[in-house]
């Protein structure tokens, strides 16, 4: 029984093998492109692979997102049909994503990087804004991350909204449900944090249209994934001051090509994918145990629907 393993950078493949193998002693943890017995091949614990890469197996019996997102795995137009997937998610996972929304929330609330202008400058400029009660911030997506995220705000006093597909119930949080309440969840909000899976119903929603229903001189954080966002939109948006200020720590491309508009924007904060980058160590001792459950269960707890997208 093998565990094929791919990631994007190579340097990172041995890492990864090498560490899975310590925590799964008795397997055989290898590089999806070192393997010449595909038919060992059972398992495949993946980040972005290539299309064509995992259609290669065909005892393939399941596969392992590194990270909670399985559109990355989606992507590929010849993924072996009906091999179910888990995500790696986990409360580290969970906690990196409430600090980093805490901290883009804040920092757009009390204007930092008018401030931190303002330091360059030498200008002696006191930016008083309004307490978090009377800030309206909004979160797109209420499974665990945003769930979470949700809840922080609200401890922290802000007028908190959730908008999700299902309608959830978040203590604290304004909660709203389907198409159909979409506007009356966008109007009025201040800060707009998109935590969405990404799926055909999703992709673009972060648009020219979506940006006009929000307060004007609202602030944008999208934390879930770059097919979200329409980039020129968003620079449209900032020209014409509808949208005052964006943190944006995923993208279409990535890395994010050094030619882009959106690293030199003086509105735009650009982080490197990093909102809930859980550590590898974390993430190899989940999915370990993840692997080990369900080839003895055949189910574990952070299974995935592809169904559904996430």
């Amino acid at each position: 029984m093998t565990v094929a393993v791919y990631l994007p950078v190579k340097e990172k493949i041995q890492w990864w093998v090498e560490m899975l193998q310590g925590l799964l002693p008795g397997w055989t943890i290898a590089s999806i492109d070192d393997i010449e017995d595909v038919a060992s091949v059972k398992q495949a614990v993946v980040w972005r692979p290539r299309p064509g890469d995992l259609a290669r197996f065909p005892n393939l019996e399941v596969i392992v997102s590194i990270g909670a997102g399985i559109d990355h795995v989606l992507a590929d137009p010849d993924l072996p049909k009906d091999v179910p997937i888990i995500r790696t998610a986990g409360d580290d996972l969970t906690q990196r994503m409430r600090e980093y929304v805490a901290l883009h929330v804040l920092r757009h609330h009390r204007d930092m990087p008018r401030q931190l202008l303002a330091q360059a400058e030498k200008d002696w400029h006191a930016i008083v804004v309004p307490v978090a009660p009377n800030r309206i911030v909004g979160v797109m997506g209420l499974g665990n991350l945003g769930a979470a995220s949700a809840k922080t705000l609200s401890d922290l006093g802000f007028i908190t909204r959730g908008w999700s597909k299902s309608t959830k119930t978040i203590e604290g949080v304004e909660t709203f449900a389907g198409a159909d309440a979409l506007d009356r969840f966008l109007s009025g909000c201040e800060i707009l944090v998109n935590l969405l899976p990404l799926t055909d119903a999703t992709k673009g929603i972060l648009n020219a249209d979506l940006f006009g229903k929000l307060a004007p001189g609202a602030c944008v954080i999208n934390c879930a994934r770059g097919g979200h966002l329409v980039d020129d939109d968003l620079l449209l948006a900032l020209e014409a001051r509808q949208i005052k200020q964006a943190t944006l720590d995923v993208f279409h491309q990535e890395p994010l090509p050094t030619d882009h508009a959106f690293w030199s924007h003086p509105a735009i904060t650009v982080t490197p994918h990093v909102a809930s980058q859980i550590d590898a160590a974390t993430g190899g001792r989940l999915i370990a145990s993840n692997l080990k459950e369900f080839v003895e269960t055949g189910t574990c707890p952070d299974m995935a629907d592809a169904d559904r997208g996430y």
